[in-house]
């Protein structure tokens, strides 16, 4: 039976939870969620991998368990919640780890690889993009918000915000939506629910673009240093396309690029075998 342990480490005044299992000494594993969700996703993931890795598992700032500070004291941009992840790696003795990147976590956690490529051990990217050609046209509405962002524009981002929108990306692209438990998405609206909780993700909608302009750091980074990279994709995901998954062997000729019949949350219907391709792909 696997023991997950859930902690919390003061990092430049924020107070960040984590799950950690595994034993010390394994191969270590960082896994950086995504929007709208939290280290609750890799529920399933982590008691799979925890006889081969010694896994941390952080909730962003401003989601999940980790402390939502106001505004006006903590500045919600990619590169604030790099540095709070990478604050603590360095507090807990992450000095050499595999991440596991989704989503909101690949801007974070390829950041850290840039600014510290000896501690990157491997690149586990699951839905998680570094190139334009992945991007869909459904960021259209906040690349209009990016283009000119006024009010209007920034309101009219709410509708990613509702209830009926984290529903639909757990289950669009999904063979069989009865596959998909409810509490993933019940919980992230919960936390979504919070008072600010909305303008803080219109924020880090805002700053998405500085990912983006940061594309091209990151794949000098694949390049330069050729990482053991494992791309394993939902291809049906309505977000982040197959091009994008495919585009990493440009830079990375030797990695490993697999598609699953699932949509933006693989893990919420294919965990096991995610897991399998982690355990064999880093064995």
């Amino acid at each position: 039976m696997t023991t997950i342990r859930y902690r919390k480490a003061r990092v430049d005044g924020v107070d960040v939870f984590y799950r950690e299992a595994g034993t010390s000494g394994k191969p270590k594993l960082l896994l950086l969620h995504g929007f709208p969700s939290s280290s609750h996703m890799f529920r399933d993931l982590i008691p799979l991998l925890s006889d081969d890795f010694h896994i941390v598992a952080p909730d962003l700032p401003g989601f999940g368990q980790t402390e939502m500070r106001p505004r006006d004291e903590f500045k919600y941009t990619f590169d604030h919640l790099a540095e709070i992840v990478d604050g603590l790696t360095e507090a807990i003795g992450f000095d050499r780890y595999i991440i596991y990147v989704f989503d909101y976590g690949a801007p974070t956690g390829f950041r850290l690889a840039v600014k510290h490529p000896e501690r990157i051990a491997g690149v586990v990217t699951q839905n998680g993009n570094a190139y334009v050609e992945g991007l869909s046209d459904g960021w259209d509405p906040i690349r209009t918000y990016w283009e000119s962002p006024t009010d209007s524009n920034r309101n009219a981002l709410r509708g990613f915000l509702t209830p009926e929108t984290t529903r639909w990306q757990y289950v669009h692209g999904t063979a069989d939506e009865s596959l998909v438990s409810p509490d993933g998405i019940a919980l992230d609206n919960f936390y979504l629910a919070r008072e600010g909780a909305h303008d803080v993700q219109l924020d880090l909608f805002l700053d998405y673009q500085s990912n983006i302009a940061l594309y091209p750091a990151f794949q000098a980074y694949f390049r330069k240093y050729r990482p053991r990279l494992l791309a394993i994709w939902g291809k049906n995901d309505p977000f982040f396309l197959p091009p994008g998954a495919e585009a990493f062997k440009r830079d990375i000729p030797n990695a490993e690029v697999r598609f699953l019949d699932t949509g933006h949350f693989a893990l919420a219907t294919h965990a096991d075998d995610i897991a399998s391709a982690i355990r064999v792909f880093f064995k």
